[in-house]
Formats: structure tokens, C-alpha cells, sequence
């Protein structure tokens, strides 16, 4: 079969490769090439059939149409241009290179030296001139038809999200009702044994580690490990052929439009930072064969040089018009096709890097805030990277939330018993005010979280002093050494029942911590189970048992009390705010939040900065700010890091009865009332809440199982 480009080639505005109905319309970027050519092949990519040099240059896009081909056809590109690395230029048409735009990946990339455009061995400088089509993966074309029939985007607001970080291999794998034909893709993700343990935990979104394209990096697959975080990305619009079980791109919608019609969100975590080429002395595989000057920042002082903020070799240069228009487009991508609700940008601040240092006001940050199709999904940012500069929590602009690595440190020092932490756990409680109250921000600008993928799981800060990351291969040089956290007395798993014991309620303190902050609560997955990976504070590695979650926690009464915690945090609109509490007091005297010590008196500067008090009492009510319209429900909350506690409850707005609805220090209900001048027992290393006494009470003669459901989900669900 002969191919060629249609004589009445048109150019269409989109870059990639579109079907048209009647035939394929390919258009790929390089300010710097001087001829580009297609590559079309076999269906099962081994064969190269067809070799044409795009007929159309207008301005740096190159383009051509080609009757009669589609959905299905296999491709790729070769790049003619100078090879003059210390100019920043590597061409190497021996190379062939996936089209940044591809929709969809297909093949195996076999790790050999002809994928790189130098000679391994030598210098960067050398030229090889191997054909590296045998060992690289392709493009695929794709119809981009889909029934979404039934399907509605969410768009819950902030305040009443609550988010699950999971892994698409790691959550399946091992779930005893997951299909054995479904673990570990985007069908097992979304089958029914997932969907019904996210929704009874009370999940809102769920926040995908990376499922573009990515790569197994060469020195992990030669050491028998794998990329399993996925952190390498090589295709920005093509979802990951490993979590498919076909060949069918269609899986990932089928995900989204079941989790959708489960009210659950789907947040994709994206690495628009770096690529999966590396440093210089990296592969040519995509963007460095097409336009390595153009799609990473070079060092100024010598372009032969990539420029890294990200330690992983390169930096993807965002501020570049046709690179951040790439960026842009995925995103649309992603959510105009794949209808996906929202973003976690990895290394964020390299996002916003202008002339090598971080401006809030950046050209990406701009360039997401007017667009009217990414300006209202969820935007989240990990505010920081490795470069000078690079850490800044509380600087990224509305509407993007951020990541908030001080609420997990407080928090765990704080209930590990660390001095002088009270001042800490306050600001973390009431949304991280310092970091965050400025430039009109909203409490929901904090993501709070006790463990993400990267670190120690919640049962490990409990259960380990130090890392453990021996699997590694890196002598455990690798990972984070400043953990905050406490093994309780054994290292690891202990068969004493008293560690077990202070462990399962330290893990409750935590969990009811983070359910009674304002912000938007995350929950690490496997958490709520007692996940752990042995002490592996860095599984990025580790696609096996160590990484993947662990799901024989189904019956531990955990599991159950992060439900209620939750179910708390619902009931509650006085725990999940749009206005931070700062103290105002209102033009009636009513008080929005105070701060107490346990014998009922205001805190004072001598006990924010008494290193031996660990113990925070807090009356929670509606900001005076919130519309008087807006109900909600008061609340006296004492976090107690010490010992058995004598606690007396205030009186504030006219408020002298309490109920105690909450408490992780005791398996027994306590709903009698207490009133301010009887105080009442808060236990050693515990969480106790307090509500007005009428303002909760379950109806007259209910059953005892009655009032335990009032009170895990609130006064509205009768």
C-alpha cells in the first residue's frame, strides 16, 4: 500500500494526530528542524512501511494530511536538523521520536544504546547513527468517539471534599474481590469491591498517581525493580498501556464515568516538570530529538546542558510558548475528553519558574486562570522543587490548593510528644493561616495530610524510627531521614499488646486530627487499612507487596473509626470553612474561635510558649463572616498529647452544657451532659469533642445503637 499527503492538505489548529473522519491530519512543533518526516508502520509497530517528509511548514508547526488512513495507524517522527549539542542542538533523524501530542502508546520500549543520539560510551558530543525504530515505542491514531451517555462532571465545592491518594496497580493488586484479569488497571480500579469501600469510608475525589505514559528507567529494570510511582512521563496526552487490560484507551473513560456516577472525582497527579529523557546524556526518544532548545531549559552559561530543578536530569521549559501550549492542551485533554475533574502538578514551583526563579504571577499560572475550561477544575499544587528558590507553601495563586508538608510534620510531632508544639498544631487546625490567609485565599487553600505516597504510610510513623529502604538497592541512602516518627517501642511490627494498643490510638489521633482541621483532608490509601511497606519511606520502586496496599486490614476497627471520623467531619459544616477563623468577634459579641488551657482560662503568650503544655482546647463556631443564613454547628475540641487530663469547658456565646461526641481515648459512649463547673477527664493521649448540649442530642428513647449512629453521622440523617 502506497501513502501520501493529499494534495488538498489543509492546516487544522490542533497539533497531533486527528482523524478527520476521512483520513488523518498530523501536525508536530520544532522551531529548529529543517525537515520533518512521518513514519508510518505495521500494526504491530515492528515494520516501517512508509517514510514522508511533511509538505507543510507555517511557522514552527509542520503538517500534512493523508487520505484513507485512521484509528489504529501507527506512527512516529524523524527530525533532520544540525547536531550541535553545544548550541543546545541534538537532531538525529537515525531517531525515531513519539509524537509528544500521540493519544495513545503502543509497544515496549527495549532499553538499547541505539535509542540515544550520541555514542554510549563516548562523549555527548559523538553522533550515532543506529536506526533506534526497533527498540522505541510508537504513536497510535484514535477515534475519539465515546458514550458518555448518563455522565455528569461533579465540580463539588472544596469545603465538602475529602481525598484519597491510590495507586491504580497498588490499590487492585491484591484485593481479594478484584477480578484476577482487572488487578492493576483502570477496570479493576473502578470495579465494584473499590468503588464500595471508597464510598463507605465517605470519599469525594480520588487523586491517581501518574496514569500518562511513562518509563521504566534502565538502571531499575537492570536491577529487577521498576518504575512504579510513574514519575518519568513520555507521552502528556497517552494514559499508560500497563493499566489496560486491552488495547483500548476507552478503559480509562469507563473508569471516570463509573467513579462519576459513584459521586467520586478523579484527580490525575501530572508531572509537567521534567521528562523521562533525562539529562543530556539521556535518550532521544521524544521532545529532545524534535526540539531539545525549544522543550528543556538549558544552563545559560553552556546550552550543551540541561538546567534541573527537579533532580531528574531535566526541566521541561513551560515558559516556552509551544511547550506551555503543549501543557495546555493536555490539561483541556484530559478534561475535555477524558472528562477527568481536577490536577496534582508535581514539583509545582518549577511550573512557575520565569527566567530560572519562581513568580507566582507566573506565565502558566495566567495562562490556567483565565482559561474557562481548567479554571474551574480542581487545581493542586506540590509547592515546591529542588531548585534555589524552590520550596513555597502558601505561594501559589487562587484557585490552586496546595500540598501542605507542614500540617503532616506538625501533626506528628505534636501527638509524638515533641515541646513547644501547641502554637504549630493550632495554626495546622485552623487551615495554616500563616502560610495561607493573604491575597483573598480561602481555609480550603491547605491540603492537610498525614502520609502521602512518598514517605512513611500512617502505620509506619507509628511503627518505625528510622527508614528501611534496603530494597532499593541504594544501601538506604535513599528517602527522607526526618520523618517525625515513633515506633512506640519496637521497631516495626510488635507482637506486645500494649505497643499495639498506644499505636491504634495514636493512628486514631491522627485521623481525627486531620477529619476536625480546616483545609481539605487527604487520606494516603491503605491508611484506613494499616497499611504498611516495612519501614519504606521511598517505594518508588517497589511494584510488589512492599509498594502495593495491603488489604487484610478490612476488619480492623480502624477502618471503622476513620468512617466515623469522616462521617463527622460531614456533619459538621463548623469543621470545614470557606473563611479562615482568626478571632474576630461579631457586632453582637459573638465569637468565631478561642483557644483554651485546661483549666477553662484563654491561652496567653506564657502558655503558646510553655514547651511543656500538650494540651490545645479550641471552641469552633461560624466565621463572622459566613452569611448569617449558613447553620452551623458549634463545637469545643481538646487535643490532648500528655497525660490524663483534668479539662474545664467553657463558657462562650451563652453556651454552658456539653455533650462529649467524639473521644478516641475510650471505647465507651459518653453522651452524658457536662456542665462548666464540673470538669470532666480528657485521657492521656487523646482527642475528645464536645458539642451543646441540644444541639445534637439523638431523639427521646432512642436505642443505643440509634444514638451511636446519630452521632457518627450527625443530626441531619435521621
Amino acid at each position: 500500500m502506497s501513502f501520501s499527503f493529499s494534495e488538498l492538505d489543509f492546516l487544522k489548529p490542533e497539533l497531533g494526530a486527528e482523524y478527520t473522519g476521512s483520513g488523518t491530519h498530523f501536525a508536530v512543533f520544532s522551531a529548529h528542524a529543517e525537515q520533518m518526516e512521518l513514519c508510518l508502520f505495521s500494526p504491530d509497530g515492528k515494520d516501517e512501511i512508509a517514510r514522508l517528509p511533511l509538505p507543510k511548514r507555517e511557522g514552527d508547526i509542520w503538517s500534512g494530511y493523508i487520505a484513507g488512513i485512521g484509528p489504529g495507524t501507527v506512527y512516529g517522527y524523524r527530525a533532520h536538523g544540525p547536531y550541535d549539542p553545544q548550541a543546545g542542538h541534538r537532531f538525529n533523524s537515525n531517531k525515531l521520536l513519539l509524537d509528544p501530542y500521540a493519544k495513545q502508546v503502543t509497544g515496549e520500549l527495549t532499553w538499547d544504546d541505539a535509542l540515544f543520539g550520541y555514542q554510549i560510551g563516548e562523549d555527548d558530543l559523538s553522533f550515532d547513527e543506529r536506526d533506534s525504530a526497533p527498540f522505541t515505542v510508537k504513536g497510535v491514531v484514535q477515534d475519539p468517539d465515546f458514550d458518555w451517555a448518563g455522565e455528569e462532571a461533579i465540580r463539588r465545592p472544596w469545603p465538602d471534599t475529602i481525598i484519597y491518594e491510590a495507586h491504580v496497580r497498588g490499590l487492585t493488586m491484591t484485593h481479594p474481590k478484584v477480578p484476577d484479569r482487572l488487578r492493576g488497571t483502570f477496570l479493576g480500579m473502578c470495579s465494584d469491591p473499590i468503588i464500595d469501600h471508597l464510598v463507605k469510608l465517605g470519599i469525594s475525589a480520588i487523586e491517581l498517581l501518574p496514569i500518562q505514559y511513562f518509563l521504566d528507567d534502565r538502571y531499575l529494570l537492570e536491577n529487577n525493580l521498576r518504575n512504579y510511582w510513574g514519575y518519568q512521563t513520555l507521552g502528556f496526552f497517552a494514559p499508560q498501556s500497563r493499566y489496560m487490560s486491552g488495547d483500548k484507551i476507552t478503559e480509562i473513560k469507563t473508569m471516570v464515568k463509573k467513579f462519576h456516577a459513584a459521586g467520586i472525582e478523579v484527580i490525575m497527579d501530572v508531572v509537567y516538570n521534567h521528562t523521562a529523557e533525562g539529562s543530556e546524556k539521556g535518550p532521544t526518544l521524544s521532545f529532545r530529538g524534535l526540539d531539545n532548545a525549544s522543550y528543556y531549559i538549558l544552563s545559560p552559561d553552556d546550552p550543551r546542558h540541561t538546567f534541573d530543578t527537579t533532580g531528574t536530569g531535566n526541566t521541561l521549559n513551560v515558559a516556552h510558548p509551544m511547550v506551555m501550549r503543549m501543557v495546555l492542551d493536555s490539561l483541556r485533554y484530559w478534561v475535555g475528553v477524558m472528562h477527568i475533574d481536577g490536577f496534582r502538578f508535581d514539583l509545582a514551583s518549577t511550573l512557575g519558574r520565569q527566567d530560572l526563579e519562581f513568580d507566582r504571577q507566573g506565565g502558566f499560572f495566567g495562562a490556567i486562570r483565565q482559561d474557562p475550561m481548567l479554571s474551574g477544575v480542581k487545581l493542586i499544587a506540590e509547592p515546591w522543587d529542588i531548585g534555589e528558590g524552590g520550596y513555597q507553601v502558601g505561594g501559589f495563586p487562587h484557585p490552586f490548593r496546595e500540598w501542605n508538608d507542614k500540617f503532616r510534620d506538625d501533626v506528628r510531632r505534636f501527638w509524638k510528644g515533641d515541646g513547644g508544639m501547641v502554637s504549630e498544631v493550632a495554626a495546622r487546625v485552623t487551615g495554616s493561616a500563616p502560610q495561607f490567609n493573604h491575597s483573598d485565599r480561602g481555609a480550603t487553600s491547605s491540603v492537610n495530610l498525614l502520609s502521602a505516597h512518598d514517605g512513611f504510610t500512617l502505620m509506619d510513623t507509628v511503627s518505625f524510627d528510622g527508614k528501611h529502604n534496603e530494597a532499593n538497592g541504594e544501601d538506604n541512602r535513599d528517602g527522607h531521614s526526618d520523618n517525625h516518627s515513633d515506633n512506640m517501642g519496637a521497631e516495626g511490627a510488635a507482637d506486645n499488646a500494649d505497643i499495639n494498643a498506644a499505636r491504634a490510638r495514636r493512628r486514631r489521633n491522627m485521623m481525627a486530627t486531620l477529619m476536625l482541621s480546616q483545609g481539605v483532608p487527604m487520606i494516603l490509601a491503605g491508611d484506613e487499612l494499616g497499611n504498611s511497606q516495612d519501614g519504606n519511606n521511598n517505594a518508588y520502586c517497589q511494584d510488589n507487596e512492599i509498594g502495593w496496599t495491603d488489604w487484610t486490614g478490612l476488619d480492623d476497627p480502624f477502618l471503622d473509626f476513620c468512617r466515623q471520623a469522616v462521617a463527622f467531619r460531614k456533619a459538621h459544616p463548623v469543621l470545614r470553612q470557606e473563611r479562615f477563623l482568626t478571632g474576630e468577634v461579631s457586632e453582637d459579641g459573638r465569637i468565631e474561635i478561642a483557644w483554651y488551657k485546661p483549666d477553662g482560662s484563654f491561652m496567653d503568650d506564657g502558655a503558646w510558649n510553655d514547651d511543656g503544655l500538650h494540651v490545645l482546647g479550641v471552641y469552633l463556631s461560624r466565621s463572622v463572616y459566613a452569611p448569617a443564613t449558613e447553620t452551623m454547628d458549634d463545637l469545643f475540641v481538646v487535643f490532648n498529647a500528655g497525660g490524663d487530663c483534668e479539662v474545664h469547658l467553657p463558657v462562650v456565646n451563652g453556651l454552658k452544657q456539653w455533650s462529649r461526641v467524639l473521644d478516641t481515648g475510650t471505647e465507651t459512649e459518653a453522651f452524658e451532659v457536662h456542665e462548666q463547673d464540673n470538669p470532666v477527664i480528657v485521657y492521656a493521649q487523646s482527642v475528645a469533642v464536645f458539642a451543646p448540649k441540644g444541639q445534637t442530642e439523638p431523639p427521646k428513647g432512642a436505642t443505643k445503637a440509634e444514638r451511636r449512629r446519630w452521632f457518627q453521622f450527625g443530626r441531619r440523617s435521621k
